[in-house]
């Protein structure tokens, strides 16, 4: 039913995709196996919610590689596997702790084999927004949260001891992106030049817009705002060099198409790009 999730160790080094781990679903070693079932799950919640067969709706193999180099800050897609650093134990624990990292970087490759959205200007920052949405939205649903009960926080899990220190809290804070205790605090609102940030800054105003719509909607943030993301970032085809304004477009004109007969999801979505400038 669902894709194979294969687990390989890079033993600290960088080659990928490293040693395969037989049985990684029942490793003794906790980052191998979070890696595996988490990958399977973020499998799960595409399939259960969006009838999404795999990464690229074709039954993908998942692959994801652990103990990749020494204290590696950081967990990436990079168009074929994933790879999880193990973090420098200050900055970031193990990137397998945050389940909606995993779903953030899965999500790079959906949106790889749909959008095909470029990973610079306005694009770039709506291909990190996209992932931290499905991301955040993985994460509550694993939960059973509805929206309003979210703390909309990106990486809360992989935050260490030192950053805590400093008052950091998360990653990105969706529901308030310019907030102190977010690591890469951002713009909350849009304005031309915003696609010459890095794209984990840009992706503010689009997080906000999503965070907004689903609360403002109420119930499960995957059943309708998530519904509509879904379907602007998969029903049309590759858009490399999509603007924000435009995404935000497809959304307003989704929202009115997909959700006719409620027409306060319309509504809902169209004030909270409003809010954002967009």
């Amino acid at each position: 039913m669902f894709p194979p999730s294969l687990v390989y160790d890079c033993r600290h080094a960088t080659t990928l995709p490293g040693t395969p781990v037989a049985n990684p679903a029942n490793s003794a070693d906790a980052t191998v196996k979070r890696a595996c079932v988490e990958a399977s799950s973020v499998a799960k919640f595409y399939w259960d919610v969006f009838g999404r067969d795999s990464i690229d709706g074709a039954h993908m193999t998942l692959v994801s590689s652990v103990h990749y180099s020494t204290k590696f800050n950081n967990a990436f897609w990079n168009g074929a596997q994933m790879t999880y650093g193990d973090g420098d134990g200050a900055t970031f624990l193990d990137f397998t702790l945050s389940n909606d990292v995993i779903g953030h970087e899965l999500t790079h490759g959906v949106t790889q084999h749909s959008l095909g959205l470029a990973y610079s200007g306005e694009a770039g920052g709506l291909n990190e927004s996209i992932s931290d949405v499905f991301g955040s939205m993985f994460r509550q649903w694993e939960a059973n949260q509805v929206a309003t009960q979210a703390d909309w926080l990106i990486g809360a899990a992989i935050i260490g001891p030192v950053a805590h220190q400093k008052g950091f809290t998360c990653l990105r804070d969706m529901a308030a992106p310019k907030a102190a205790h977010a690591l890469a605090a951002q713009p909350d609102h849009y304005y031309p030049g915003i696609g010459n940030l890095d794209p984990h800054y840009s992706s503010g105003p689009p997080n906000l817009a999503f965070c907004k719509a689903a609360t403002a909607i109420g119930g499960h943030s995957w059943d309708k705002a998530g519904k509509i993301w879904y379907k602007a970032q998969t029903g049309f085809g590759p858009s490399p060099n999509m603007t924000m304004p435009q995404f935000a477009a497809r959304t307003r004109s989704l929202a009115q198409s997909m959700f006719a007969s409620t027409p306060a999801v319309h509504a809902a979505v169209d004030a909270a790009w409003t809010a954002v400038g967009l």
